[in-house]
């Protein structure tokens, strides 16, 4: 199976400690976010967890734990924009982030590490030429760490809104823009760029729009052919394998004003504050009233095609 860690929240960078005792007691209990009594437990454990997946704005609490992660597949999106601490509060320095990028590149090697140039907006300090500017200083800097860049455009989601109201949504001629001088920046330093979540939109001008954290992915990452069970996307416009998340909502302390996944910063420092590093759950603990359900998992790793592929 595949493990998510990312949709939800930010654990490398906030939770690196909580996540390791999961791993070496071997497995984790995650609350459904529409229904709190209702309980997975996942099994941490190689047999059955083929891959990890990471989405993190800061990896460096992680490092010092690559050795012990070394037994699982993994797969790693970085955020890195160049949006001051206005928009992104708590973020690292991006050029702190891009060496610790680096870093872990030579730790679990290029084709289990991707770069996340998003969301992309517009505004009066961020205009369409400040990111192109910037964003060929990263690649430049993160040439030769990895084949990926995943871009994409700012949502107006109900989240979003309330803690941005400000924001805008960018229009088709500047995401044209942005898409066709990404890809042929791209191309000047040997990365691909995806698209997340944006259509077609922007194919025609050289971007990869087949989507981010595809099966593809995994197997590039694995060096494996996988036989993953026909799941339907979580968005339409999403080609992506996002399933088994065991983060949980509202509890990453980054506050990029964008974000999706935090409701308030109140409910966050809230959550933050009843976090345990040695309990099975990543806020709180059991309840008399939790019912628990093991999770259907297995590998998906096709060992009749593995050495084909």
């Amino acid at each position: 199976m595949i493990l998510q860690t990312g949709m939800r929240t930010d654990l490398p960078a906030f939770y690196s400690k909580w996540f390791m005792n999961r791993v070496r007691e071997g497995f984790v209990l995650v609350r459904n976010p529409y229904n709190e009594l209702s309980v997975t437990k996942y099994r941490l454990s190689p047999d059955v967890v083929d891959l990890i997946g990471f989405c993190t704005k800061n990896p460096a609490p992680m490092l010092p734990y690559m050795e012990e992660l070394h037994q699982y597949g993994q797969y790693w999106f970085v955020t890195i924009t160049p949006y001051g601490e206005e928009i992104e509060e708590n973020v690292p320095d991006r050029n702190q982030v891009m060496q610790d990028f680096i870093r872990l590149s030579k730790i679990v090697g290029i084709p289990s590490i991707g770069w996340r140039y998003d969301p992309i907006l517009i505004n009066e300090t961020y205009t369409v030429e400040t990111h192109i500017r910037e964003f060929e200083k990263m690649a430049e800097t993160l040439s030769g760490y990895t084949d990926t860049c995943i871009i994409s455009f700012v949502d107006l989601y109900q989240k979003v809104l309330k803690n941005y109201p400000e924001v805008k949504s960018v229009g088709s001629a500047d995401r044209i823009t942005i898409g066709k001088e990404f890809a042929n920046i791209g191309k000047k330093y040997g990365i691909t760029i995806k698209a997340c979540g944006e259509g077609k939109d922007l194919e025609p001008y050289g971007v990869d729009c087949s989507g981010c954290m595809t099966i593809e992915t995994y197997e590039k990452a694995l060096g494996t052919k996988l036989m993953i069970p026909s799941k339907r996307p979580l968005r339409n416009e999403c080609a992506c394998l996002l399933g088994n998340d065991i983060g949980q909502y509202n509890t990453c302390a980054h506050f990029c004003k964008y974000c999706y996944a935090n409701y308030s910063r109140e409910l966050v420092i809230q959550n933050m504050k009843k976090h345990d590093e040695d309990s099975p759950f990543l806020i709180g603990g059991s309840t008399q009233w939790d019912v628990i359900h093991e999770a259907e998992q297995k590998s998906y790793i096709d060992n009749q095609l593995s050495f084909l592929f």
